[in-house]
């Protein structure tokens, strides 16, 4: 039986500080700034740093990110890491924090190794002239892959202190005890971190060194890896002090707007600006279809669009050109394609499919619908951007760091070397901010204006213009033998792409797909991609095989897997949610599993339906990814996943007609609400044998197929869409 750590929590989410608020708050010091820093140029940034004489290298052509995504070895300390004066080690990563737990999880990886108090090390974050780059903020990689790079860095600094240290004390390395950045030989003669900080011989060591195959504290040893830290700057977020994309100010700093069309697809054919140009202090540009306004004030930028909104003239596409929301899966199905476009790719095949169908005496199709969905973060887009002399940098919310600065090189013509973005820790992305369009608005209105220039997207804009999770249709085609074990699998999704395609389930021939098709809506990343869509419309389809099959859902999916982790996180589930009882006392439940990105998720749910309206009662639901890091963030990622995932089973759906979104408001397009929260039961099933991997994606593929065969115990009615319709 594996190790299980279990989490319960009823109808609350735990809190950012502590049992005890006093001792938190007198931790974080309320009076002292966030640990983090927004450098203008780079005497500014080194001198945020400290007197340490280990600086940052600062690159040659100004773009630290350019390198690749894998681990280098030829990576030196010194572009990792930076020795204070004052004994604290800063770490660099071009990683995001856009609430998911990432300063707090590279902190403590770096405490772990450099075997410090977390408050001894803080981390810069995402800023392309100075952090390497470890790549985007996506795809759960940061635990397998940025986690692991810091830690290398860290150990291998580590063992350079410790030998700098024993030549400074005169005594072979061997013999030099390091504990929380000081150094002791058996004779009392010691040094500290800030002592070598002063070091010169430290400069060269760490600009010469790289990260060596320096064994890594293993789990059984961890001190700060492994333990439940707060949120760092926890007390900064909850009274205000951080700063987020949308709080950045400089000097002389003017607000920008821009004018949106009035459909997708339309072009400006013309435009008086003088009515925008005749105000106080306002400045009207035009760049092709690009017409924006900037102003002393947010909203006198926005009487300024107005006033020249009146005058412009479209082209637009007649609104029987554009596809409607009653008519999305048709046309999804009308132009699916076997090949073209990135979401056309996908799959396998084995064993004879087609004789397997044909022959099996219980054969069973299913149509499935995915609406489009919107992110929906917290903060919107908004970005500061400023020109010198010809540079430019960008301070922005987004998961992408170079990939923004690429967007921004390329569409003012400047060299790698001209253009900076800084990424504050972002309120919110979901996946749904790994593009710059911000970014390169603010650049324009900045540009034309001659200031700074901060640009603030609004919650239409956000649900209009950003892109959506795509929609899809999935059909399985699937084929029971007498036994009631599967024997055929057919899977194709069309439109809404390939992640956790692939089944986990047992069946000896079948075929899994992707199909391409022309998207009336702009769709990209979402929260663990296409798992969401792939794994609802699996699990619903095990359980139609199951009833074909006169089987216990819980029962036949076991009589499918392999013994593993995904069987085992599917038992614990059950077994905390006590499923077999439950569900022969009548109550209306639903079970569900899926795994992604390498880690392993089971839900269990109950449900009621009162005058047509879904009230979800309680969820359980257990997760595995390898060696957990920090429980209690990991607990907050899983209850954060359940939480979303019952916004896009529940209600989240974008509807449009003629080329325009009908519900681009929260009043209209509703999120979870706090009387939508359920009894939470979390079962965090730890494998420290295991290497850890992320969780930030994973444990959202699983509450809506759950939910969905809580609905059809308590109706009798199958919901093969996304949101569940009764």
């Amino acid at each position: 039986m594996t190790n299980r750590q279990d989490m319960t929590a009823q109808h609350e989410l735990p809190s950012l500080l502590d049992d005890d608020p006093a001792v938190e708050f007198e931790r974080y010091e309320l009076r002292e700034p966030p640990r983090y820093v927004f450098a203008v140029d780079r005497r500014e940034f080194v001198g945020a740093l400290g007197a340490g004489l280990v600086v940052v290298a600062w690159p040659a052509d100004g773009q630290a990110q350019r390198g690749g995504r894998q681990a280098r070895r030829d990576e030196r300390l010194a572009d990792r890491l930076h020795i204070g004066a004052d004994g604290v080690v800063t770490v660099l990563t071009s990683k995001v924090e856009v609430g998911q737990g990432s300063r707090t999880q590279l902190t403590q990886a770096a405490a772990e190794e450099l075997q410090l108090p977390m408050d001894r090390v803080r981390l810069i974050m995402a800023d392309t002239a100075a952090c390497p780059d470890d790549g985007g903020t996506a795809g759960s990689r940061t635990t397998p892959s940025t986690v692991p790079r810091v830690r290398s860095a860290c150990a291998a600094a580590r063992v350079q202190l410790v030998e700098l240290a024993a030549a400074k004390l005169g005594a072979p390395a061997s013999d030099v005890r390091y504990e929380a950045g000081r150094f002791t030989v058996s004779d009392g003669a010691a040094t500290t971190l800030a002592d070598l900080a002063a070091d010169r011989e430290l400069v060269a060591t760490f600009e010469s060194a790289s990260p060596a195959d320096v064994a890594l504290r293993p789990v059984e040893a961890w001190q700060v890896l492994g333990t439940p830290a707060a949120k760092v700057d926890a007390a900064a977020v909850v009274t205000g002090q951080h700063r987020y994309p949308s709080d950045i100010r400089l000097p002389d700093m003017a607000y920008g707007k821009v004018l949106r069309p009035p459909s997708y697809g339309a072009t400006l054919a013309e435009i008086d600006l003088r009515p925008a140009q005749e105000m106080d202090g306002v400045i009207a540009v035009r760049d092709g279809d690009f017409v924006g306004c900037t102003a002393a004030t947010s909203w006198r930028a926005a009487r300024a669009v107005e006033a020249i909104e009146s005058t412009a003239r479209w082209n637009e596409p007649a609104p029987d050109e554009h596809v409607h929301s009653d008519q999305l899966y048709e046309h999804l199905k009308q132009t699916a394609a076997e090949e073209g476009g990135r979401r056309g790719r996908g799959g396998r095949e084995w064993g004879d499919r087609q004789a397997a169908l044909e022959s099996a005496p219980r054969r069973h199709q299913s149509t499935y619908h995915i609406a489009y969905i919107q992110h929906a973060p917290m903060e919107p887009r908004a970005a500061v951007a400023q020109w010198d002399e010809g540079r430019l940098t960008v301070w922005t919310g987004t998961q992408q760091p170079a990939r923004v600065h690429s967007e921004l090189q390329s569409a003012f013509r400047l060299g790698a070397d001209a253009v900076r973005v800084v990424v504050p820790d972002t309120g919110g992305g979901f996946g749904g901010k790994h593009t710059g369009e911000a970014a390169v608005e603010a650049a324009r209105l900045a540009k034309a204006a001659g200031r700074p220039v901060s640009l603030r997207w609004t919650r239409e804009e956000e649900f209009t213009w950003a892109y959506f999770r795509p929609a899809g249709v999935i059909e399985i085609d699937a084929a029971l033998d007498d036994a009631g074990r599967i024997v055929a699998w057919d899977f194709t999704n069309i439109n809404s792409g390939g992640s956790a395609v692939d089944t986990p389930y047992r069946t000896a021939a079948g075929r899994t797909r992707v199909l391409a098709a022309d998207a009336p809506l702009r769709q990209g990343s979402y929260r663990a991609l296409a798992s969401t869509a792939n794994n609802f419309a699996r699990e619903a389809a095990m359980d139609e095989l199951a009833e074909a099959a006169g089987a216990d859902p819980l029962e036949f999916r076991l009589a499918h897997l392999e013994p593993g982790r995904l069987r085992d996180v599917l038992l614990a589930a059950a077994e905390r949610f006590d499923w077999r009882g439950r569900r022969a006392a009548g109550d209306f439940v639903g079970i569900a599993c899926g795994t992604e990105k390498g880690s392993y998720v089971a839900a269990c749910v109950e449900a009621a339906v009162e005058d047509g309206t879904i009230r979800v009662r309680s969820v359980c639901q257990a997760f595995e990814c390898g060696a957990v890091q920090n429980p209690r963030n990991l607990l907050s990622q899983v209850q954060g996943c359940i939480v979303m995932g019952l916004g896009a089973a529940l209600r989240e759906e974008i509807r449009f007609s003629e080329g325009r979104i009908d519900n681009a408001s929260f009043y209209d397009y509703e999120v979870p609400r706090m009387d939508d929260l359920p009894e939470l039961e979390i079962v965090i099933v730890e494998r420290p044998d295991l290497p850890s991997v992320g969780a930030g994606e994973t444990p959202i593929i699983a509450v809506a197929p759950a939910l969905a065969g809580a609905v059809y115990a308590a109706t009798g009615q199958r919901c093969k869409s996304l949101p569940l319709r009764v």
